[in-house]
């Protein structure tokens, strides 16, 4: 497979996602290693002409005035290293940590970082032979960017630390000897270059928003069966009436519904009905999806613009000149993770109001809990409590962790973006979203069983056949877990969209 050439501007969500689930090898630009050449001969010529530069001839925070000598200067960038850290909590997942190792490589391609060429190569050398430092969740506060968990990753290019590789959790020392690379010893400047940086809340967020941006078209296809078995009409999604308020994401959703619907004898078989309008949770769904959906498209934009950004302090241009910023604050990041939990958890919650739907028989028409012979078989009864409390759960999730601030650093750092806490919040709002949706395409099939005679879209046929295939239909009641749990696996793994997307043309 041909290397992702790096060069610090031109990083895509879908190359992160390639790369870190698919071992797509990378490599630096030969134009980005001599601007990682140049600018490190800046910070060697100021070392020995002892200017002080903050983190590299001073310490770090509150430490900024102490002026550390020549001696002490490869000792004080290990020092930040294992003072630094001090993370807890469960470790991030592989895919994560994977995604900061290239987001890292990226950033310091980019050449203001005054890293060595020496160690920005161990870092691919890291990623290309998998080996995934083991990094604590739980410690960073966002500002001067992510210290804690990129100080737990660092620490193996020391020998120091843990990490996994090939199925194994070792030392730092011995993933690096297995795997054949060399430790680095740690120049002027390279530990404090190595911990600021956004790169752990901006991976978090990266992988986030892509499963976001595939679930949405999920969601839509579920919305799509709900309505045809709760007998709701197609005509809300006419272009006519999305034209006039044209949102990209409304314009979409409402696209996909025409098409997961397209040749439905379910909903040609009422068209003359007696009803007028349906409920919001139906007749709305382009509004509400598609303003999570037009979410997800400011979150891309802020978030790969933040993958091709420099975010250490201090920055060092090939001039020579040192500036100390504020690059590694992750407020950018943090809101917009924030919107992104808000985005995710109403797509759950309007998700949640058409399961009710479908099992409440005063809602639906349908048997109650969606099961024959109720009363001794409960059926979907608890499925729809399962959602209800996921949604909720995502009503405290979705409060806010970017408005909140806890100074540090002797107050130094007195306002901090906790944009961490936020891109794990999203994460797991997004793990709540996907088993209601699971929960609602259980529905939505049960349901579609009753219809015999009637044929349904070709997209919610497709949907359909799918869950069929592993997930029997519920005569009597059964375990619900294990099939809510085989129907998220299908949207996890892709099966679900690819069959509905294979008779319909892609989804938007």
């Amino acid at each position: 497979m041909k290397p992702l050439v790096l060069n610090g501007d031109q990083l895509t969500l879908d190359d992160v996602v390639t790369a870190v689930h698919n071992g797509w090898p990378v490599k630096v630009s030969a134009e980005a290693k001599q601007r990682v050449k140049v600018v490190r001969s800046t910070i060697e010529k100021a070392v020995r002409e002892k200017k002080v530069i903050y983190g590299i001839t001073t310490g770090f925070g509150a430490f900024s005035n102490v002026t550390i000598s020549r001696a002490q200067g490869k000792q004080l960038q290990k020092n930040i290293l294992m003072s630094h850290a001090a993370g807890v909590g469960p470790s991030l997942p592989e895919d994560a940590v994977r995604g900061v190792l290239l987001l890292m490589i990226n950033s310091k391609a980019k050449g203001y970082s005054g890293m060595r060429l020496q160690t920005l190569e161990t870092l691919v050398k890291l990623f290309n032979k998998q080996v995934v430092p083991v990094v604590p969740e739980q410690g960073s506060v966002g500002a001067s960017g992510d210290l804690a968990p990129l100080a737990h990753l660092s620490l193996v290019l020391i020998g120091r630390g843990q990490a996994r590789y090939r199925g194994r959790t070792l030392s730092g020392a011995q993933a690096l000897k297995q795997a054949g690379i060399a430790r680095v010893e740690l120049a002027e400047g390279e530990g404090l270059a190595l911990i600021n940086g956004t790169q752990v809340m901006t991976a978090i967020g990266a992988l986030t928003l892509h499963r976001s941006i595939q679930l949405a078209k999920i969601l839509d296809v579920a919305a799509s069966m709900s309505l045809e078995v709760l007998l709701g009409s197609n005509k809300q999604f006419h272009k006519r009436i999305h034209r006039l308020r044209p949102h990209p994401g409304q314009l979409d959703c409402a696209a996909n519904m025409r098409r997961v619907t397209d040749g439905s004898e379910i909903i040609s078989s009422h068209k003359d009905c007696g009803r007028v309008q349906d409920a919001y949770s139906l007749r709305c769904v382009p509004q509400v999806h598609g303003a999570s959906r037009d979410t997800l498209a400011h979150v891309k934009r802020v978030v790969e613009t933040e993958m091709n950004s420099a975010t250490e302090n201090p920055l060092v241009f090939p001039n020579g000149e040192v500036m100390s910023g504020g690059n590694f604050h992750g407020q950018p990041v943090a809101l917009v993770m924030d919107f992104l939990a808000i985005a995710l958890a109403e797509f759950a919650s309007i998700c949640e109001r058409r399961v009710e739907r479908m099992v409440n028989p005063n809602l639906s028409g349908l048997p109650s809990f969606l099961i024959q012979e109720g009363g001794v078989n409960s059926g979907f009864m608890i499925a729809q409590y399962t959602a209800a409390a996921l949604v909720s759960e995502n009503k405290v999730l979705a409060h806010p962790a970017s408005v909140d601030s806890i100074p540090t650093s002797a107050n130094k750092e007195d306002h901090v973006s906790m944009g961490t806490i936020a891109a794990r919040k999203a994460r797991q709002v997004l793990e709540n979203v996907k088993q209601v949706a699971a929960i609602e395409l259980l529905c939505a099939a049960q349901a579609l069983d009753l219809f015999t005679n009637l044929k349904p879209g070709e997209g919610s046929l497709a949907a359909y056949k799918v869950i069929r295939r592993h997930v029997k239909h519920m005569k009597r009641d059964r375990e619900l877990a294990p099939d809510i749990a085989a129907v998220a696996g299908l949207i996890d793994n892709g099966e679900l969209l690819k069959a509905v997307e294979k008779v319909t043309g892609p989804l938007l």
